[in-house]
């Protein structure tokens, strides 16, 4: 076997495969590049994999992981045709995949914001501050406004925190109208229209399960609870069972999109309504 170290640029890999003799087949791992480089090279006539990093199954034994080891291994599931891959989408479910995981990442900064502003309140309820009623809508955002603190480190705080909040939420809600706008083109608007018909599926929670799954008829009613994250993990041997919770994923994949939907909580026997 040999190796090549060779330029990471896209249309140098795509002129090397094709001055290679012969039949070529080219495959790496899936990862934060995109999907570019397949493109790229099944429009130059090249075979080319995407490969799925968890699937790839690793000798037990191998101690040493470097690009060239793993280069190496690649090539030989290549050989045999082990390859778990993933499919490759168009430029325009790619865009709007990342539409969807910007969405994701702004949603998990303002839940972190409100969580370091309600530690604040909570540390300052010795001094008798306290709201009962629901938080963060309109009333409580003049709630938090109409705060005075004698500490200005503690005024200056909550104010930073509270415009941080704001903040958050205007891009949250930016994104949300880029979202519904995309979910009503004709190439979204059928399958979010249909997902829209089951309880506590919202146009965010549609369109993003129609973006992250792609081609729904690569799955079966057997095999696509697994990938929403809805099979319970197993573990068992002879005699002896055990099974645990359903896994509940923090990155925005179909199972986040699916277990985020409104209503549900999860608990140790699978989701529940609230």
């Amino acid at each position: 076997m040999k190796t090549l170290r060779t330029s990471p640029r896209t249309p140098e890999i795509v002129k090397w495969a094709r001055a290679l003799p012969g039949f070529v087949e080219v495959a790496y791992e899936a990862g934060p590049t995109g999907f570019g480089l397949a493109r790229a090279l099944a429009a130059a006539g090249v075979t080319c994999h995407v490969l799925a990093p968890s699937k790839m199954e690793r000798p037990a034994a191998a101690r040493v992981k470097t690009d060239k080891t793993d280069a190496e291994w690649i090539a030989r599931l290549v050989r045999i045709g082990e390859l778990a891959t993933v499919v490759v989408p168009t430029e325009g479910q790619e865009a709007a995949r990342d539409l969807v995981r910007a969405r994701e990442d702004v949603r998990g900064d303002l839940m972190r914001a409100r969580h370091r502003l309600s530690q604040l309140l909570l540390r300052l309820l010795r001094q008798g501050i306290v709201y009962e009623a629901t938080a963060w809508t309109g009333v409580h955002e003049k709630w938090l406004r109409s705060m005075n603190f004698d500490k200005p480190g503690c005024s200056s705080r909550s104010t930073e925190g509270l415009d941080t909040v704001l903040t958050t939420t205007a891009r949250r809600n930016r994104l949300d109208t880029q979202i519904v706008k995309m979910a009503a083109e004709p190439l979204w608007a059928p399958v979010v229209g249909r997902l829209g018909c089951l309880r506590g599926v919202s146009t965010l929670t549609g369109f993003g399960l129609a973006v992250e799954i792609g081609d729904w008829h690569r799955f079966t009613g057997r095999n696509i609870g697994a990938f929403l994250g809805l099979v319970p993990t197993e573990n068992s041997s002879g005699t002896h069972a055990r099974r645990a919770r359903s896994p509940r994923p923090g990155t925005v994949t179909p199972a986040a999109c699916w277990w985020n939907r409104p209503g549900i909580t999860a608990s140790s026997t699978g989701c529940q309504r609230t």
